[in-house]
This record gives C-alpha cells, structure tokens and sequence, in this order.
C-alpha cells in the first residue's frame, strides 16, 4: 500500500473546497464518488486514482499540479527575469535618429541567427540577451525609417523581418515572466504583418497571441485563445492561397484550439479537433519548423500526450510517449516540453525515481529552461519534500544547482 502522509493532496482539496464554500457531498456526487471516500481522501487515508484526482482538480477550478503542492495555489508563480536592456529596447530607447539604417536581407540574417539560438541552444536565454537589445533597435529603426517614404517592397520586407522578431520576442518575454511584454510584441507581430500585407505572417502572429492567452489563468482568456486561432484560420483560408506554409500555420491554430480545450476541461473535443483537424494537416506538411511553429506529426502527436496529461490519464500518457521519438524534434524548448509532461505523468503515479531521472534529463536537455519554468521548479521543490533516503542526494544537488534553495 502507498504510503500517503507525505502527500499534500487531501489537504489541498478540503482548502479549495472550502475556500468556495462547498459541501463534500456536492464535490462527491459531481466527481462520482460517495462523500465517505471524498472524507477518506481529505484525512489523507485515500490515495485518489489519477482519473478522480482530474475530476477533483476540474470540479474545483484549479490546475492538476496544484493539488500536489504543500501550500496551495492557483499556479505557480513565473519569475520575473526578462533582462532589462531588452524591456529597455522594446519600450523605445531607439538609436539616434541619424544612426545607420540596415538593410533587410542583413537584418533578416541576424533575426534567423537568433531564432536558431532560441530554439536549439542549451543556454539560450542568456546567449539571446546580449544579442536581441541592438537587433531589437536596428530592426524598429529600420521600420520607422521606411514607414513612409522609399522603396515599398524594401519597407514591406522590413515589416516581415519585425514581425519574425516579435514573435521570438514574445515566446522569450513570456518565458521570463513578462505577460505585458509578450502581450504588447504579440500585438506588433499582427501590426507588422499586416502592414505588409502577408496573410500567412498575420496567421501566425494570432499564433503568438493565442499563446499569450494560453498563458492565463483566466478561464475567458483561454477561451479566447481558441475563439482568435479559428477566426485566424478561416481568414488564412480566405486570404492566401495554398501552399504548405499556409497549411503548417493553420495546423498550428488549430492546436492552440486544442490546448486551449484541454485547459477548459473539453477533453472530448480537445481529441476530436486532434484527429480530425490538426492531424491530417500534419500529414499533409510532414516533419518541419515552417515559420518557427514546429508544426508536423511529431508535434500533433506530443500534444495527444498534453490532453491525457491534462486529463490525468498518465497511463494512456505515458502509453503515446512511448510511440514518439522527439529526437529530431527543431526546438529544444519544445523536447523540454515534452520531457516535463512525462516527469508529470510519473508524478501523477507517484514514481519520483522515474520523476527524478526525467528531471535530471530536463538539466542536461536544457538547464536554463529548467530555471525558468514554474512548473518545473515546484516539481523539484515537491520532490525534495517526499523523495526518499536513497535518492535525498541527487534531489538536494539538483535543488542546490537551481538556486531553489
């Protein structure tokens, strides 16, 4: 029999529980199970399956993960550390206004460079901010330059060069704990594309944003993350003709429809939109990183693993990952994603051996990124608290190498 004192989770269910002022009997009856088991559960004398403890997160509101914390919480916290020359860029300390003004093809090279560090370097937040505060500059000065006078092809290829950086800039702002920031570049990437005219760039700008709402806790921002990705789809329809970057862009709204009925608990529909959207386009495009969205099978395939995640079906979870080989995979980020989604599953089963070693590949995979996420750092603190005797070691140096401490 599993132990359960170390677990925090029936106790996290009597503070939410109450916290809105709800009878165990209600609780019990919506998540399909006798108010006795639900009073066992509280005590700390049941061990709830993963299938009950999804009902039980969903019925209360709040994140799967927070029913494992010791204290509880909406989500957790994501630190701020957006580096203060690339704030300082994006807020309008430009050069002076007789500075250089740089041409595309050169701009476009270096926004290419630093999309690659972002997506395949170890350390690819540090190694990004000592390049992005001067080609944040160049590049606005360049837009600005070209705003209203000149060549209009030369000012419609600057415009996409800005909106290929804000869209790096806004999965770099929302990763360091800047909303506002990710927000406010999203915004420009659409300003941007569709001052240019590029219906596919436009597209993938709503990308951006939706991912941006994604990031919420608000329920109606996630709700609105689906409502701009499939408005952005049929617009892309529309508007562009097809071609295999059209039809990436539109597999990659579809799965932020998907994420984003995931996270409102529409797994049902969340599995449909899977198979029945965003799967055949994969199919269609195959293997590819089309306008830095890594759309393609590999990458419809983690997201059935994020639904059953989300769901806390870790078997069938961890069942699909075992079909999937990520190797190949363009984005470390999206590897790191993966790879703490599994850490989660074993969480789910109470395996911290296996939680431990999936952590351990997540500091290899990526270090910084392990710094950087919320998630992944209430995992280790988590760990550290229950993980028994003979792996206190390993868990203490990975606390100890992440300043968690």
């Amino acid at each position: 029999m599993v132990a359960t004192s170390h677990l925090p989770i029936g106790r996290n269910v009597r503070s939410y529980r109450r916290r809105d002022g709800r009878t165990l009997t209600a609780i019990a009856g919506l998540c399909g199970i006798t108010e006795r088991y639900l009073e066992m559960i509280e005590a700390g004398s049941k061990v709830p399956s993963a299938d009950v403890l999804a009902r039980l997160a969903a019925e209360l509101g709040v994140p799967l993960a927070a029913l494992f914390t010791e204290a509880p919480v909406d989500e957790p916290a994501t630190r701020v550390s957006t580096a203060p020359a690339i704030a300082r860029a994006l807020m309008g300390y430009a050069p002076p206004a007789n500075a250089a003004v740089l041409g595309p093809a050169q701009l476009r090279e270096r926004v290419e460079t630093v999309w690659r560090i972002w997506q395949s370097s170890r350390t690819r937040f540090t190694e990004i901010a000592d390049i992005l505060p001067a080609l944040i500059e160049d590049v606005e000065h360049a837009v600005r330059t070209h705003r209203g006078a000149g060549d209009a092809a030369v000012r419609r290829e600057v415009l996409r060069v800005a909106a290929d950086l804000y869209g790096l800039l806004r999965s770099y702002c929302r990763r360091t704990g800047r909303l506002d920031l990710s927000l406010m570049v999203a915004d420009r990437a659409i300003r941007a594309a569709e001052d240019a005219d590029d219906p596919v760039r436009i597209a993938v700008g709503t990308w951006n944003l939706g991912h941006v709402l994604l990031s919420h806790t608000d329920p109606g921002a996630v709700e609105e993350a689906k409502h701009i990705a499939l408005q952005a789809v049929g617009q892309l329809r529309h508007a562009a003709p097809a071609s295999p970057e059209a039809a990436a862009v539109q597999g990659a709204l579809e799965l932020v429809a998907v994420v984003s009925d995931a996270r409102r608990r529409r797994w049902t529909d969340a599995r449909r939109r899977l198979a029945e959207r965003a799967a055949p386009l994969a199919k269609q495009v195959g293997e590819g990183n089309i306008a830095w969205t890594v759309f393609g099978p590999t990458n419809v395939a983690l997201h059935a693993i994020s639904v059953e995640m989300l769901a806390g079906d870790a078997a069938e979870g961890l069942r699909l990952a075992d079909q999937i080989d990520t190797g190949k995979l363009p984005s470390r980020e999206r590897q790191f994603t993966h790879r703490l989604e599994l850490a989660s599953c074993h969480a789910l089963r109470r395996d911290d051996a296996a939680v431990l070693v999936h952590l351990l590949d997540l500091e290899d995979l990526a270090p910084e990124d392990l710094v950087h996420s919320p998630f992944a750092r209430d995992m280790v603190l988590q760990l550290q608290r229950r993980i028994r005797p003979v792996f206190r070691r390993q868990v203490s140096g990975l606390v100890e190498r992440l300043q968690l401490a």
